[in-house]
């Protein structure tokens, strides 16, 4: 498994588009404990929600709009068994944490077995940092997925993989004002649906004994 404040640079990632993607980076330094240790100090959910001053009518739309997630991913989640925990660094500020991690926390909410806690992104800044994107930021959301024993076996990193692609692929030529406009219509479009198939995908692939997967 990967230590999250082990890691430097950018990650390296098997090509393809097909679901996550394995991590190549090696692992030195200070033990997983900190994981754990970040995760026990995070919010719930709820509490992160009801605490939340930015964005607060679509934080709570989503939600709502995340009770119709797709069953049949649901019941892929709860064929993996186990226990899982999600520590997600989101802010309730930014657009992509609120197009995703409400999916996120149903799915949580629907199968037993998996958790969430969620940290701000000065607590979690360790794994911004040592989880970039593709083009080199610390981003929020980033979530890691970490086994029974605090263990990291996964990540996400700021969106699902099609949006990311397009924007990278027209960052240079579309205006920031067009990249938002797209993003946004993207994520009321997909509904959530990549975002938890990401995650359905990540937790079986851990679960079949991958090195940690990315995406």
């Amino acid at each position: 498994m990967l230590n999250v404040l082990a890691l430097a640079g950018l990650l390296t990632l098997t090509p393809g588009a097909d679901g996550p993607r394995v991590c190549l980076n090696s692992t030195v330094g200070p033990l997983d404990d900190t994981l754990q240790e970040m995760f026990e100090s995070g919010r719930s959910y709820t509490d992160f929600l009801n605490g939340a001053t930015r964005r607060t009518e679509l934080w709570h739309g989503n939600t709502e709009k995340a009770e119709g997630i797709d069953p049949d991913l649901v019941r892929r989640a709860r064929a993996v068994g186990g226990s899982w925990n999600f520590l997600a660094v989101a802010v309730d500020a930014c657009s992509d944490s609120v197009s995703t991690i409400p999916y996120l926390a149903e799915l949580i909410a629907l199968v037993d077995g998996l958790d969430m806690r969620i940290v701000d992104s000065t607590v979690g800044r360790s794994i911004m940092d040592s989880h970039k994107t593709p083009d080199g930021r610390g981003a929020t959301p980033t979530v890691l997925l970490l086994d029974e024993d605090f263990e990291e076996a996964g990540c996400f990193i700021e969106r699902p993989l099609t949006l990311q692609t397009w924007i990278l692929e027209n960052n240079d030529e579309a205006s920031g004002g067009d990249i938002l406009e797209h993003k946004m219509a993207w994520y009321a479009e997909d509904s959530g649906n990549e975002t938890v198939a990401t995650f359905v995908e990540m937790l079986e692939a851990a679960a079949s004994g991958a090195d940690e997967v990315c995406r």
